[in-house]
């Protein structure tokens, strides 16, 4: 995961409980807030090595409530990723994690911790009577870093939603600067296989419990990345645990099952089709395999499929050194995407594909190639992960983050496993295109 900063957290007035179509009913609607920096720009190298390493990318290779309850949720560094509030412990500790569906392990960083930044609020095991602690320390790894710490199990509830022994690492050592300034760990919503702990997720846990109305668990994601001001608190969108919620999308949800012949781990889809300023763009069979992650930030693609993209946007180049992967484009320039899962083609907004303007320098700047020094270069929500597919079936070639998800509104389904996407509701998010 990438390093981020904690927000004051605000509610949501939208995130009240809305009536639920059938199979969908009582949901828990999880408001979310956010906050920026100025830095994302000088943040993208870490961002995107951080996605290659998530997913195993050599860098240098390229019982059913009768009601609903809303949590505080934010929405870090413009839309850099979106946390929320989980209660651990006797009594309960209130800690902010990060909502991670590339991920499946819970962890928080303890008291105990002696790596762990000074901004970093701990979870203090000797405080609460219900944590038990095991023998077994394990490492995770993650993009930016690794944690380290003991498998433990305490009483963990997110908006009134409660598993009473839910195994979570208690984390003693953590990397520099995995985590920062308020948040405390990540909370993994992917599939139980992807668990290091072999751990059953919390959401799992709720839905074994038969405490969720419905198998799924849905997200909308507001924008921000366009805000040329740093803002310390905005709302930031809704998590929905067990339902959707009607009131922020139209039409219905587009469901389509995780691809043949793959295990539920990553939530799976397969990328069918894309264009690029209206141009279609060539998804070569065996290559369109894609993890749905609200933990990353950008769109990470394979080699060859990232060099056509860029190559239908008029002056776009490719970024050297620290930025290698990643692409620059004239900032005047509207970048025009559209991606499909084999139904609908969902547009991306423009504002989601500029992640900020990059100083270009001169021949020792990061372009490759000759730029105008007049022309404001910007750059790309889409990179290259990397030319190898992994190794093995089930294994994604796409990371689709952020950039897509924050345009349409997202349901994640555990019975068929799939990802349903549906068209937000008017005056939230809009493509533009």
């Amino acid at each position: 995961m990438i390093s981020l900063p904690l927000v004051v957290l605000a509610l949501l007035p939208y995130a009240l409980a809305a009536p639920q179509p059938e199979g969908f009913a009582d949901p828990l609607h999880i408001p979310l807030a956010r906050r920026s920096r100025a830095t994302r720009v000088a943040n993208l190298p870490k961002i995107a090595d951080a996605l290659r390493v998530k997913y195993g990318y050599n860098p240098k290779n390229l019982v059913k409530r009768a009601s609903s309850a809303a949590v505080p949720i934010t929405d870090e560094e413009n839309d850099s990723s979106y946390s929320g509030v989980v209660s651990i412990g006797t009594p309960a500790q209130n800690l902010n994690v990060v909502l991670d569906t590339g991920s499946s392990d819970l962890w928080v960083a303890t008291s105990q911790c002696t790596t762990c930044a000074s901004d970093i609020p701990p979870f203090d095991t000797s405080k609460s009577s219900s944590f038990k602690v095991s023998t077994s320390s394990i490492e995770i790894q993650y993009g930016s870093g690794a944690v380290q710490g003991t498998i433990s199990q305490d009483t963990v509830s997110m908006g009134g939603f409660t598993v009473p022994a839910q195994t979570l690492l208690a984390v003693t050592q953590t990397t520099s600067n995995l985590i920062d300034d308020g948040l405390s760990g990540i909370m993994g919503l992917g599939f139980e296989v992807l668990s290091a702990q072999n751990a059953t997720p919390f959401w799992v846990a709720l839905d074994n419990a038969n405490q969720l109305s419905a198998s799924v668990f849905s997200f909308y994601l507001e924008r921000y990345v366009n805000q040329a001001n740093e803002i310390d608190t905005a709302p930031g969108g809704v998590l929905t645990l067990g339902g959707t919620n009607t009131s922020l999308y139209t039409g219905n949800i587009e469901f389509i099952n995780m691809p043949s012949g793959t295990t539920p781990s990553y939530w799976l889809q397969e990328v069918s089709a894309l264009t690029v300023q209206g141009t279609s763009v060539t998804i070569p069979s065996g290559s369109g395999l894609a993890a749905i992650d609200t933990g990353t930030t950008l769109i990470g693609a394979p080699t060859t499929i990232v060099d056509n993209i860029w190559n239908a946007v008029p002056g776009s180049q490719a970024l050297t050194g620290e930025y290698e992967g990643m692409y620059a484009f004239p900032c005047t320039t509207d970048v025009s995407v559209t991606i499909s899962y084999g139904g609908t083609a969902w547009a991306i907004s423009s504002a989601d594909m500029n992640l900020g303007s990059i100083s270009i320098g001169s021949s020792t700047g990061p372009m490759s190639g000759a730029v105008d020094a007049t022309t404001q270069m910007c750059v790309g929500g889409i990179f290259d992960i990397g030319s190898s597919v992994g190794s093995g079936p089930g294994t994604p070639s796409w990371i689709v983050g952020d950039t897509f998800l924050k345009n349409v509104y997202s349901v994640f389904r555990a019975d068929p496993p799939s990802v349903g996407f549906a068209q937000l509701a008017n005056g939230l998010n809009s493509s533009g295109l």
